[in-house]
Protein backbone atom coordinates (compact mmCIF):
# COMPACT_ATOMS: atom_id res chain seq x y z
CA UNK A 1 0.00 0.00 0.00
CA UNK A 2 3.12 2.29 -0.40
CA UNK A 3 1.91 3.56 -3.37
CA UNK A 4 -1.67 4.84 -1.99
CA UNK A 5 0.40 6.17 1.12
CA UNK A 6 2.62 8.04 -0.90
CA UNK A 7 -0.43 9.54 -3.07
CA UNK A 8 -2.24 10.34 -0.52
CA UNK A 9 0.74 12.24 0.96
CA UNK A 10 0.82 14.27 -2.32
CA UNK A 11 -2.51 14.84 -2.52
CA UNK A 12 -3.01 16.20 0.87
CA UNK A 13 -0.21 18.68 0.34
CA UNK A 14 -2.24 20.17 -2.46
CA UNK A 15 -4.89 20.70 -0.92
CA UNK A 16 -5.07 21.60 2.75
CA UNK A 17 -8.44 23.49 4.05
CA UNK A 18 -10.49 23.65 7.34
CA UNK A 19 -13.26 20.91 7.70
CA UNK A 20 -16.21 23.75 7.37
CA UNK A 21 -14.61 24.78 3.63
CA UNK A 22 -14.30 21.38 2.44
CA UNK A 23 -16.54 20.06 -0.16
CA UNK A 24 -17.89 16.72 0.79
CA UNK A 25 -17.64 14.77 -2.80
CA UNK A 26 -18.38 11.33 -3.80
CA UNK A 27 -18.25 9.24 -6.99
CA UNK A 28 -22.33 10.25 -7.52
CA UNK A 29 -21.48 13.77 -8.24
CA UNK A 30 -18.10 13.23 -9.95
CA UNK A 31 -20.53 11.07 -12.59
CA UNK A 32 -23.66 13.84 -12.43
CA UNK A 33 -21.68 16.64 -12.58
CA UNK A 34 -18.26 16.14 -14.28
CA UNK A 35 -17.27 12.76 -16.74
CA UNK A 36 -20.58 11.99 -17.33
CA UNK A 37 -23.64 9.58 -16.34
CA UNK A 38 -24.53 7.55 -18.71
CA UNK A 39 -21.73 8.69 -21.93
CA UNK A 40 -19.35 6.53 -24.48
CA UNK A 41 -17.72 4.51 -21.53
CA UNK A 42 -20.55 3.28 -20.07
CA UNK A 43 -22.45 2.26 -23.02
CA UNK A 44 -18.71 0.15 -23.87
CA UNK A 45 -18.43 -1.27 -20.49
CA UNK A 46 -22.82 -2.58 -20.66
CA UNK A 47 -21.74 -4.12 -23.87
CA UNK A 48 -19.29 -5.87 -23.11
CA UNK A 49 -21.04 -6.70 -19.97
CA UNK A 50 -23.75 -8.37 -22.37
CA UNK A 51 -21.96 -11.32 -23.29
CA UNK A 52 -21.94 -12.95 -19.80
CA UNK A 53 -24.86 -12.38 -18.76
CA UNK A 54 -26.33 -13.83 -22.20
CA UNK A 55 -24.23 -16.86 -21.17
CA UNK A 56 -24.97 -16.82 -17.74
CA UNK A 57 -28.74 -17.78 -18.97
CA UNK A 58 -27.52 -21.21 -20.49
CA UNK A 59 -27.17 -22.94 -16.79
CA UNK A 60 -30.76 -23.89 -17.49
CA UNK A 61 -30.02 -25.52 -20.27
CA UNK A 62 -30.81 -29.06 -18.36
CA UNK A 63 -34.44 -27.92 -18.97
CA UNK A 64 -33.61 -29.89 -22.40
CA UNK A 65 -30.60 -31.62 -22.10
CA UNK A 66 -32.47 -33.26 -19.29
CA UNK A 67 -35.61 -33.41 -20.89
CA UNK A 68 -38.46 -35.85 -20.82
CA UNK A 69 -39.01 -37.69 -23.61
CA UNK A 70 -41.77 -40.67 -24.32
CA UNK A 71 -40.77 -44.12 -23.65
CA UNK A 72 -42.59 -47.40 -22.95
CA UNK A 73 -40.91 -51.14 -21.55
CA UNK A 74 -38.91 -52.72 -23.92
CA UNK A 75 -40.68 -56.13 -25.27
CA UNK A 76 -37.82 -58.59 -26.00
CA UNK A 77 -40.83 -61.46 -26.57
CA UNK A 78 -41.33 -59.82 -29.69
CA UNK A 79 -38.12 -59.19 -31.20
CA UNK A 80 -37.14 -55.76 -29.35
CA UNK A 81 -33.46 -56.32 -28.05
CA UNK A 82 -32.63 -52.19 -28.11
CA UNK A 83 -34.13 -48.74 -27.24
CA UNK A 84 -34.57 -47.71 -31.18
CA UNK A 85 -37.73 -49.68 -32.18
CA UNK A 86 -41.36 -48.18 -33.03
CA UNK A 87 -42.66 -46.98 -29.73
CA UNK A 88 -45.99 -47.43 -30.79
CA UNK A 89 -46.43 -50.60 -33.15
CA UNK A 90 -50.17 -52.10 -33.63
CA UNK A 91 -49.18 -54.60 -31.23
CA UNK A 92 -48.65 -53.04 -28.42
CA UNK A 93 -51.70 -52.90 -27.06
CA UNK A 94 -51.35 -56.37 -26.66
CA UNK A 95 -48.21 -56.23 -24.32
CA UNK A 96 -48.41 -53.09 -22.28
CA UNK A 97 -51.37 -51.73 -20.19
CA UNK A 98 -53.70 -48.87 -21.33
CA UNK A 99 -54.22 -45.81 -19.47
CA UNK A 100 -57.27 -43.66 -18.73
CA UNK A 101 -56.64 -40.92 -20.92
CA UNK A 102 -56.31 -43.16 -23.91
CA UNK A 103 -52.19 -44.02 -24.14
CA UNK A 104 -51.00 -46.77 -23.13
CA UNK A 105 -48.20 -47.11 -20.10
CA UNK A 106 -44.30 -45.39 -19.89
CA UNK A 107 -42.69 -48.10 -16.79
CA UNK A 108 -45.68 -50.66 -16.88
CA UNK A 109 -46.21 -53.84 -18.90
CA UNK A 110 -47.90 -57.38 -19.02
CA UNK A 111 -46.03 -60.44 -17.48
CA UNK A 112 -44.57 -62.69 -19.90
CA UNK A 113 -45.31 -66.76 -20.25
CA UNK A 114 -42.48 -67.73 -21.81
CA UNK A 115 -43.79 -67.85 -25.99
CA UNK A 116 -42.10 -65.17 -28.12
CA UNK A 117 -44.06 -62.88 -31.22
CA UNK A 118 -42.16 -60.95 -33.75
CA UNK A 119 -41.92 -57.24 -34.53
CA UNK A 120 -44.60 -57.76 -37.51
CA UNK A 121 -47.03 -59.40 -34.57
CA UNK A 122 -46.70 -60.38 -30.93
CA UNK A 123 -50.23 -62.13 -29.99
CA UNK A 124 -51.56 -61.12 -26.24
CA UNK A 125 -51.37 -64.78 -26.04
CA UNK A 126 -47.92 -64.31 -25.27
CA UNK A 127 -48.73 -62.46 -21.95
CA UNK A 128 -50.23 -62.38 -18.66
CA UNK A 129 -53.10 -59.83 -18.76
CA UNK A 130 -54.06 -60.25 -15.35
CA UNK A 131 -50.58 -59.35 -13.97
CA UNK A 132 -49.09 -56.01 -14.56
CA UNK A 133 -44.78 -55.68 -13.66
CA UNK A 134 -42.53 -53.25 -14.11
CA UNK A 135 -40.57 -52.22 -16.43
CA UNK A 136 -36.50 -54.01 -16.81
CA UNK A 137 -35.50 -51.85 -20.17
CA UNK A 138 -36.88 -49.16 -22.29
CA UNK A 139 -37.90 -48.14 -26.01
CA UNK A 140 -37.80 -44.22 -26.36
CA UNK A 141 -39.65 -41.87 -29.02
CA UNK A 142 -36.81 -39.62 -29.19
CA UNK A 143 -32.68 -39.60 -28.34
CA UNK A 144 -32.51 -35.99 -27.46
CA UNK A 145 -31.97 -36.27 -24.02
CA UNK A 146 -29.62 -37.61 -21.48
CA UNK A 147 -32.66 -39.92 -20.68
CA UNK A 148 -32.00 -42.01 -23.92
CA UNK A 149 -28.27 -42.11 -23.81
CA UNK A 150 -28.10 -42.71 -20.21
CA UNK A 151 -31.51 -44.98 -20.25
CA UNK A 152 -33.40 -42.94 -17.35
CA UNK A 153 -36.90 -43.95 -18.48
CA UNK A 154 -39.43 -44.12 -15.35
CA UNK A 155 -36.77 -42.51 -13.60
CA UNK A 156 -38.35 -38.99 -13.06
CA UNK A 157 -36.83 -38.11 -9.82
CA UNK A 158 -33.16 -38.92 -11.21
CA UNK A 159 -33.77 -37.03 -14.45
CA UNK A 160 -35.27 -33.75 -12.25
CA UNK A 161 -31.66 -33.81 -9.93
CA UNK A 162 -30.17 -32.10 -12.56
CA UNK A 163 -31.96 -29.24 -11.97
CA UNK A 164 -32.01 -29.87 -8.35
CA UNK A 165 -28.10 -29.82 -8.50
CA UNK A 166 -27.82 -26.62 -10.43
CA UNK A 167 -29.91 -24.54 -7.86
CA UNK A 168 -27.86 -25.90 -5.16
CA UNK A 169 -24.43 -25.02 -6.75
CA UNK A 170 -25.71 -21.79 -7.61
CA UNK A 171 -26.81 -21.49 -3.52
CA UNK A 172 -23.14 -22.33 -2.65
CA UNK A 173 -21.41 -19.95 -5.35
CA UNK A 174 -23.92 -16.78 -4.29
CA UNK A 175 -21.77 -15.79 -1.35
CA UNK A 176 -18.15 -17.11 -2.60
CA UNK A 177 -18.47 -14.94 -5.36
CA UNK A 178 -19.49 -11.68 -3.23
CA UNK A 179 -16.52 -12.35 -1.02
CA UNK A 180 -14.52 -13.27 -4.29
CA UNK A 181 -15.30 -9.67 -5.75
CA UNK A 182 -15.43 -7.75 -2.95
CA UNK A 183 -11.90 -8.72 -2.10
CA UNK A 184 -10.61 -9.27 -5.21
CA UNK A 185 -12.63 -6.67 -7.99
CA UNK A 186 -15.60 -7.28 -9.89
CA UNK A 187 -13.71 -7.90 -12.83
CA UNK A 188 -11.99 -10.75 -11.90
CA UNK A 189 -15.28 -12.36 -10.41
CA UNK A 190 -16.75 -12.23 -13.72
CA UNK A 191 -13.92 -13.33 -15.87
CA UNK A 192 -13.22 -16.38 -13.29
CA UNK A 193 -17.07 -17.33 -13.25
CA UNK A 194 -17.17 -16.95 -16.94
CA UNK A 195 -14.42 -18.66 -17.66
CA UNK A 196 -15.17 -21.76 -14.82
CA UNK A 197 -18.76 -21.86 -16.37
CA UNK A 198 -17.38 -22.80 -19.88
CA UNK A 199 -14.94 -25.20 -19.15
CA UNK A 200 -17.24 -27.15 -16.63
CA UNK A 201 -19.80 -26.62 -19.27
CA UNK A 202 -17.94 -27.95 -22.31
CA UNK A 203 -16.52 -30.82 -20.25
CA UNK A 204 -19.74 -32.08 -19.68
CA UNK A 205 -21.17 -32.48 -23.69
CA UNK A 206 -18.79 -35.83 -23.34
CA UNK A 207 -20.48 -36.98 -19.80
CA UNK A 208 -20.16 -41.26 -20.53
CA UNK A 209 -23.01 -41.80 -17.56
CA UNK A 210 -25.19 -39.74 -15.63
CA UNK A 211 -23.31 -39.31 -12.32
CA UNK A 212 -20.93 -37.95 -14.55
CA UNK A 213 -23.32 -35.58 -16.03
CA UNK A 214 -25.03 -34.52 -12.33
CA UNK A 215 -21.37 -33.89 -10.89
CA UNK A 216 -19.98 -31.78 -13.76
CA UNK A 217 -23.56 -29.80 -13.60
CA UNK A 218 -22.95 -29.52 -10.10
CA UNK A 219 -19.20 -28.10 -10.32
CA UNK A 220 -20.55 -25.87 -13.43
CA UNK A 221 -22.64 -23.86 -11.10
CA UNK A 222 -20.81 -23.75 -8.00
CA UNK A 223 -17.69 -22.71 -9.97
CA UNK A 224 -19.70 -20.22 -12.51
CA UNK A 225 -22.63 -19.13 -11.87
CA UNK A 226 -22.18 -16.18 -10.04
CA UNK A 227 -21.64 -14.48 -13.97
CA UNK A 228 -25.71 -12.73 -13.38
CA UNK A 229 -24.94 -11.55 -10.01
CA UNK A 230 -20.89 -10.04 -11.06
CA UNK A 231 -22.05 -8.68 -13.76
CA UNK A 232 -24.96 -7.10 -12.32
CA UNK A 233 -23.03 -5.30 -9.65
CA UNK A 234 -20.43 -3.80 -12.19
CA UNK A 235 -23.08 -2.28 -14.26
CA UNK A 236 -25.23 -0.50 -11.28
CA UNK A 237 -21.89 0.73 -9.78
CA UNK A 238 -20.75 1.96 -13.69
CA UNK A 239 -23.14 4.88 -13.96
CA UNK A 240 -24.99 7.85 -12.40
CA UNK A 241 -28.43 7.99 -10.43
CA UNK A 242 -30.35 8.71 -13.12
CA UNK A 243 -29.00 5.60 -15.06
CA UNK A 244 -29.18 3.02 -12.41
CA UNK A 245 -32.15 1.43 -13.24
CA UNK A 246 -31.99 1.47 -16.74
CA UNK A 247 -28.55 -0.15 -16.38
CA UNK A 248 -30.70 -2.54 -13.84
CA UNK A 249 -33.11 -3.11 -16.21
CA UNK A 250 -30.63 -3.76 -19.26
CA UNK A 251 -29.17 -6.90 -16.75
CA UNK A 252 -31.93 -9.25 -16.40
CA UNK A 253 -33.02 -8.40 -19.93
CA UNK A 254 -29.76 -9.72 -21.18
CA UNK A 255 -30.61 -12.87 -18.98
CA UNK A 256 -33.79 -13.28 -21.05
CA UNK A 257 -32.06 -12.90 -24.43
CA UNK A 258 -29.52 -15.37 -23.63
CA UNK A 259 -32.69 -17.96 -22.40
CA UNK A 260 -34.19 -17.29 -25.81
CA UNK A 261 -30.72 -18.21 -27.69
CA UNK A 262 -30.73 -21.50 -25.44
CA UNK A 263 -34.23 -22.36 -26.95
CA UNK A 264 -33.62 -21.47 -30.17
CA UNK A 265 -30.16 -23.17 -30.04
CA UNK A 266 -31.93 -26.61 -28.45
CA UNK A 267 -34.54 -26.35 -31.49
CA UNK A 268 -32.21 -25.86 -33.75
CA UNK A 269 -29.60 -28.71 -32.58
CA UNK A 270 -31.08 -32.33 -32.00
CA UNK A 271 -28.13 -33.80 -30.27
CA UNK A 272 -27.82 -32.32 -26.65
CA UNK A 273 -24.22 -32.90 -26.42
CA UNK A 274 -23.57 -30.73 -29.45
CA UNK A 275 -26.57 -28.53 -28.24
CA UNK A 276 -23.99 -27.78 -24.78
CA UNK A 277 -20.92 -27.16 -26.75
CA UNK A 278 -22.69 -24.69 -28.88
CA UNK A 279 -23.88 -23.00 -25.64
CA UNK A 280 -20.18 -22.78 -23.59
CA UNK A 281 -17.73 -22.33 -26.12
CA UNK A 282 -18.02 -18.57 -26.62
CA UNK A 283 -17.44 -18.51 -23.10
CA UNK A 284 -13.96 -18.68 -23.31
CA UNK A 285 -13.75 -15.19 -24.58
CA UNK A 286 -14.02 -13.86 -21.12
CA UNK A 287 -10.09 -14.48 -21.01
CA UNK A 288 -9.34 -11.36 -23.20
CA UNK A 289 -11.80 -9.19 -20.69
CA UNK A 290 -8.68 -8.38 -18.52
CA UNK A 291 -7.50 -6.34 -21.34
CA UNK A 292 -10.99 -4.64 -22.34
CA UNK A 293 -13.08 -4.13 -19.43
CA UNK A 294 -12.07 -1.50 -16.71
CA UNK A 295 -12.42 -2.53 -13.03
CA UNK A 296 -15.17 -0.79 -11.22
CA UNK A 297 -14.07 2.68 -10.12
CA UNK A 298 -16.45 2.68 -6.88
CA UNK A 299 -14.73 -0.69 -6.04
CA UNK A 300 -11.29 0.66 -6.56
CA UNK A 301 -11.71 3.75 -4.05
CA UNK A 302 -13.61 1.87 -1.46
CA UNK A 303 -10.09 -0.31 -1.20
CA UNK A 304 -7.66 2.41 -1.34
CA UNK A 305 -6.47 1.59 -4.73
CA UNK A 306 -5.91 5.51 -5.33
CA UNK A 307 -3.33 5.47 -8.63
CA UNK A 308 -5.59 2.95 -10.28
CA UNK A 309 -8.59 5.09 -9.60
CA UNK A 310 -7.59 7.98 -10.57
CA UNK A 311 -6.21 6.44 -14.17
CA UNK A 312 -10.06 4.86 -14.14
CA UNK A 313 -11.39 8.17 -13.57
CA UNK A 314 -8.88 9.47 -16.28
CA UNK A 315 -9.99 7.09 -18.60
CA UNK A 316 -13.72 7.59 -18.00
CA UNK A 317 -13.66 11.21 -18.77
CA UNK A 318 -11.56 10.83 -21.94
CA UNK A 319 -13.82 8.17 -23.58
CA UNK A 320 -17.32 10.42 -22.92
CA UNK A 321 -14.62 13.33 -24.16
CA UNK A 322 -15.31 15.20 -20.89
CA UNK A 323 -12.99 16.49 -17.97
CA UNK A 324 -12.36 15.85 -14.71
CA UNK A 325 -10.88 18.49 -12.14
CA UNK A 326 -8.08 18.17 -10.21
CA UNK A 327 -10.19 19.55 -6.75
CA UNK A 328 -12.56 16.53 -7.67
CA UNK A 329 -10.13 13.93 -7.79
CA UNK A 330 -8.43 14.72 -5.10
CA UNK A 331 -11.37 15.15 -2.86
CA UNK A 332 -12.90 11.94 -4.34
CA UNK A 333 -9.38 10.36 -3.55
CA UNK A 334 -9.05 11.38 -0.28
CA UNK A 335 -9.60 8.57 3.08
CA UNK A 336 -13.25 9.44 4.36
CA UNK A 337 -13.30 10.76 7.97
CA UNK A 338 -16.15 8.97 9.58
CA UNK A 339 -18.17 10.90 11.38
CA UNK A 340 -20.80 7.98 13.35
CA UNK A 341 -20.76 8.71 16.98
CA UNK A 342 -20.77 4.64 16.90
CA UNK A 343 -18.20 2.14 15.08
CA UNK A 344 -20.06 1.05 12.13
CA UNK A 345 -17.64 0.96 9.82
CA UNK A 346 -16.01 -1.97 10.80
CA UNK A 347 -13.96 -3.94 8.16
CA UNK A 348 -15.41 -7.37 9.34
CA UNK A 349 -18.91 -7.87 8.16
CA UNK A 350 -20.42 -9.96 10.55
CA UNK A 351 -19.24 -7.62 13.04
CA UNK A 352 -20.61 -4.22 11.33
CA UNK A 353 -24.27 -6.06 10.27
CA UNK A 354 -24.19 -7.01 14.28
CA UNK A 355 -23.32 -3.35 15.30
CA UNK A 356 -26.02 -1.76 13.17
CA UNK A 357 -29.70 -2.15 14.01
CA UNK A 358 -30.50 -0.91 10.79
CA UNK A 359 -28.03 -2.57 8.80
CA UNK A 360 -29.17 -5.96 10.90
CA UNK A 361 -32.96 -5.46 9.73
CA UNK A 362 -31.84 -5.18 6.18
CA UNK A 363 -30.38 -8.39 6.52
CA UNK A 364 -32.80 -9.91 8.14
CA UNK A 365 -35.47 -8.63 5.24
CA UNK A 366 -34.12 -8.47 1.75
CA UNK A 367 -33.81 -12.72 1.69
CA UNK A 368 -37.33 -13.51 2.14
CA UNK A 369 -38.01 -10.90 -0.97
CA UNK A 370 -35.59 -12.96 -2.78
CA UNK A 371 -37.29 -16.39 -1.70
CA UNK A 372 -41.30 -15.34 -2.27
CA UNK A 373 -39.58 -13.82 -5.73
CA UNK A 374 -37.74 -17.22 -6.71
CA UNK A 375 -40.73 -19.22 -5.67
CA UNK A 376 -42.70 -17.37 -8.38
CA UNK A 377 -40.64 -16.60 -10.98
CA UNK A 378 -39.24 -20.09 -11.68
CA UNK A 379 -41.99 -21.83 -10.46
CA UNK A 380 -43.66 -20.28 -14.25
CA UNK A 381 -40.40 -20.86 -15.72
CA UNK A 382 -40.07 -24.52 -15.36
CA UNK A 383 -43.22 -25.43 -15.93
CA UNK A 384 -43.55 -23.53 -19.12
CA UNK A 385 -42.31 -26.32 -21.37
CA UNK A 386 -44.98 -28.20 -20.30
CA UNK A 387 -48.07 -25.91 -21.44
CA UNK A 388 -48.31 -27.10 -24.78
CA UNK A 389 -46.71 -29.77 -27.12
CA UNK A 390 -44.78 -26.67 -28.70
CA UNK A 391 -41.70 -26.99 -25.51
CA UNK A 392 -39.05 -24.86 -27.22
CA UNK A 393 -41.28 -22.07 -28.08
CA UNK A 394 -43.05 -22.07 -25.19
CA UNK A 395 -39.58 -21.70 -23.57
CA UNK A 396 -38.72 -18.80 -26.24
CA UNK A 397 -41.91 -16.56 -25.22
CA UNK A 398 -41.68 -17.25 -21.56
CA UNK A 399 -38.43 -15.42 -21.22
CA UNK A 400 -39.54 -13.10 -24.03
CA UNK A 401 -42.49 -11.50 -21.97
CA UNK A 402 -39.57 -10.69 -19.17
CA UNK A 403 -37.98 -8.43 -21.75
CA UNK A 404 -40.83 -6.04 -21.94
CA UNK A 405 -41.38 -6.27 -18.07
CA UNK A 406 -37.57 -5.28 -17.33
CA UNK A 407 -38.07 -2.34 -19.46
CA UNK A 408 -41.37 -1.42 -17.73
CA UNK A 409 -40.01 -1.18 -14.80
CA UNK A 410 -37.50 1.52 -15.65
CA UNK A 411 -40.49 3.67 -16.15
CA UNK A 412 -42.07 2.28 -13.23
CA UNK A 413 -39.95 2.79 -10.75
CA UNK A 414 -38.65 6.70 -11.96
CA UNK A 415 -42.06 7.13 -11.40
CA UNK A 416 -43.25 5.83 -8.54
CA UNK A 417 -40.74 4.11 -6.27
CA UNK A 418 -39.30 0.72 -5.31
CA UNK A 419 -41.44 -0.21 -2.13
CA UNK A 420 -44.67 0.32 -3.79
CA UNK A 421 -43.66 -1.13 -6.90
CA UNK A 422 -42.17 -4.60 -4.92
CA UNK A 423 -45.06 -4.57 -2.33
CA UNK A 424 -47.72 -4.04 -5.04
CA UNK A 425 -46.26 -6.83 -7.93
CA UNK A 426 -46.01 -8.94 -4.87
CA UNK A 427 -49.81 -9.10 -3.69
CA UNK A 428 -51.18 -9.27 -7.49
CA UNK A 429 -48.99 -11.89 -9.50
CA UNK A 430 -51.09 -15.14 -7.83
CA UNK A 431 -54.28 -13.07 -9.70
CA UNK A 432 -52.98 -12.69 -13.27
CA UNK A 433 -52.81 -15.44 -16.17
CA UNK A 434 -49.63 -17.11 -17.25
CA UNK A 435 -47.46 -15.04 -19.29
CA UNK A 436 -49.20 -11.69 -17.61
CA UNK A 437 -48.07 -13.08 -14.42
CA UNK A 438 -44.31 -14.05 -15.67
CA UNK A 439 -44.48 -10.19 -17.08
CA UNK A 440 -45.47 -9.09 -13.87
CA UNK A 441 -42.68 -10.98 -11.66
CA UNK A 442 -39.92 -9.84 -14.63
CA UNK A 443 -40.59 -6.31 -12.61
CA UNK A 444 -40.30 -7.70 -9.35
CA UNK A 445 -37.06 -9.36 -10.14
CA UNK A 446 -35.05 -6.11 -11.70
CA UNK A 447 -36.67 -4.17 -8.61
CA UNK A 448 -35.33 -6.02 -6.37
CA UNK A 449 -31.94 -6.28 -8.16
CA UNK A 450 -31.69 -2.65 -8.15
CA UNK A 451 -33.54 -2.24 -4.24
CA UNK A 452 -31.29 -4.36 -2.80
CA UNK A 453 -28.09 -2.97 -4.26
CA UNK A 454 -29.19 0.42 -3.22
CA UNK A 455 -29.59 -0.74 0.45
CA UNK A 456 -26.36 -1.73 0.80
CA UNK A 457 -22.74 -0.16 0.88
CA UNK A 458 -20.24 -0.46 -2.07
CA UNK A 459 -17.47 -2.65 0.30
CA UNK A 460 -20.24 -4.91 1.01
CA UNK A 461 -22.45 -4.64 -1.77
CA UNK A 462 -21.89 -7.68 -3.85
CA UNK A 463 -21.84 -10.07 -0.39
CA UNK A 464 -24.92 -8.49 0.95
CA UNK A 465 -26.55 -9.12 -2.19
CA UNK A 466 -25.03 -12.60 -3.01
CA UNK A 467 -26.90 -13.41 0.69
CA UNK A 468 -29.97 -12.70 0.04
CA UNK A 469 -29.58 -13.89 -3.40
CA UNK A 470 -28.43 -17.39 -1.93
CA UNK A 471 -30.94 -17.37 0.97
CA UNK A 472 -33.67 -16.65 -2.44
CA UNK A 473 -32.45 -19.97 -3.67
CA UNK A 474 -35.11 -21.68 -1.50
CA UNK A 475 -37.80 -20.66 -3.56
CA UNK A 476 -35.84 -21.72 -6.86
CA UNK A 477 -35.52 -25.13 -5.27
CA UNK A 478 -38.61 -25.43 -3.95
CA UNK A 479 -40.69 -24.46 -7.03
CA UNK A 480 -40.39 -27.45 -9.17
CA UNK A 481 -41.79 -29.11 -5.78
CA UNK A 482 -45.12 -27.15 -5.66
CA UNK A 483 -47.13 -28.98 -7.84
CA UNK A 484 -47.17 -32.02 -5.92
CA UNK A 485 -48.97 -30.10 -3.05
CA UNK A 486 -51.93 -30.39 -5.69
CA UNK A 487 -52.85 -34.06 -4.13
CA UNK A 488 -53.71 -32.81 -0.99
CA UNK A 489 -55.75 -29.37 -2.11
CA UNK A 490 -55.71 -28.35 -5.94
CA UNK A 491 -55.23 -24.36 -5.09
CA UNK A 492 -52.78 -25.24 -2.13
CA UNK A 493 -49.36 -23.88 -4.75
CA UNK A 494 -51.35 -20.97 -5.55
CA UNK A 495 -52.63 -20.34 -1.65
CA UNK A 496 -48.31 -20.17 -0.81
CA UNK A 497 -47.55 -17.97 -3.55
CA UNK A 498 -50.33 -15.77 -2.47
CA UNK A 499 -49.27 -15.55 1.03
CA UNK A 500 -45.55 -15.54 1.01
CA UNK A 501 -45.74 -12.60 -1.90
CA UNK A 502 -48.64 -11.03 0.47
CA UNK A 503 -45.98 -11.25 3.34
CA UNK A 504 -43.02 -10.43 1.61
CA UNK A 505 -44.66 -7.00 0.32
CA UNK A 506 -45.58 -5.91 3.49
CA UNK A 507 -41.68 -6.44 4.35
CA UNK A 508 -40.68 -3.86 1.55
CA UNK A 509 -42.51 -1.57 3.22
CA UNK A 510 -40.42 -1.33 6.70
CA UNK A 511 -37.57 -0.45 4.53
CA UNK A 512 -36.75 3.18 3.29
CA UNK A 513 -37.78 4.41 -0.27
CA UNK A 514 -34.01 4.68 -2.61
CA UNK A 515 -35.83 6.86 -5.62
CA UNK A 516 -33.25 9.28 -6.34
CA UNK A 517 -30.60 8.47 -3.41
CA UNK A 518 -26.91 7.84 -4.10
CA UNK A 519 -25.66 4.49 -3.55
CA UNK A 520 -23.93 4.49 -0.57
CA UNK A 521 -20.36 3.64 -0.75
CA UNK A 522 -19.69 3.51 3.13
CA UNK A 523 -22.07 1.98 6.27
CA UNK A 524 -22.55 5.36 7.51
CA UNK A 525 -23.97 6.31 4.27
CA UNK A 526 -25.78 3.47 4.08
CA UNK A 527 -27.66 4.51 7.52
CA UNK A 528 -28.72 7.62 6.12
CA UNK A 529 -30.76 6.45 4.12
CA UNK A 530 -33.23 5.56 6.83
CA UNK A 531 -33.25 9.00 7.91
CA UNK A 532 -33.36 10.89 4.36
CA UNK A 533 -35.52 7.80 2.43
CA UNK A 534 -37.87 6.42 4.67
Amino acid sequence: MKENENFISESTNKRECSDNEEKKIDIDDVLVNEIGQFGRYQIRQLLLLSLPLLMGAFSSEYVFSAAAIPHRCQIPECGEEGKDFELQPEWIVNAVPGTDSGGFSSCQRYEPLGANGSLEFCSADIFNRNNVIACDNYVYGKNNSVVYDFNLGCQEWMRTFAGTLSNIGTLLVLPITGYFSDRFGRRLALIVNTFNFGLFGSIRAFSTNYTMYMVLHFLQTFLGAGISSSAYIFATELVGPKYRVLAGALCPSMFAVGSMILGCVAWAIESWRHMILALHMPCFLIVFYYWFLGESVRWLISKQKYRKARSALEKVAKTNKTTISQESMTALLRPKVETTVHPTESRNLITAILRSRILLRRVCTTPFWWISTTLVYYGLSINSTSLSSAMYLNYILTYGIDIPGNLATVLILARIGRKPTLSGDFSVVRLLLYLLGKFSISIVVTSLYVYTSELYPTEYRHSLLAFSSTIGRIGSITAPLTPALMVYWESLPFVLFGGMGLLAGLLVLTQPETRGMKLPDTLAEAEVITKTGA
